[in-house]
């Protein structure tokens, strides 16, 4: 896949997974484990597995946050880490520059 096509699957793939690598505090093993959820259930389709899936989606689910620990793990950051609640407040500021929610 190329061009445009692609660039719109990436785009609207898994946004409410965020960026776990490179946070002060690190990620949770909870945030990992809902970042995996959240692949999963976009790869799968569905939110909630039929009673047939829900084994291989559970082990799907197991076997992503095992290897996304992993992968934090083992990642070198070549930057100093992020404070976690001032991106959140970045996140904030610009989601209320660009209209999509009210000022608090």
């Amino acid at each position: 896949m190329t061009g445009a096509a692609a660039g719109r699957i990436l785009w609207g793939m898994c946004r409410s997974i965020h960026t776990l690598h490179n946070f002060e505090p690190a990620a949770t093993s909870e945030e990992v484990h809902a970042a995996a959820l959240q692949y999963v259930r976009k790869i799968a389709g569905t939110t909630k597995p039929s009673k047939a899936n829900q084994e291989a989606f559970d082990r799907a689910v197991h076997e992503i946050t095992h290897i996304t620990q992993h992968l934090l793990e083992d990642l070198v950051a070549v930057v100093p880490p992020k404070n976690r609640e001032e991106e959140a407040e970045k996140a904030r500021a610009r989601a209320v520059k660009s209209g999509r929610y009210a000022a608090a």
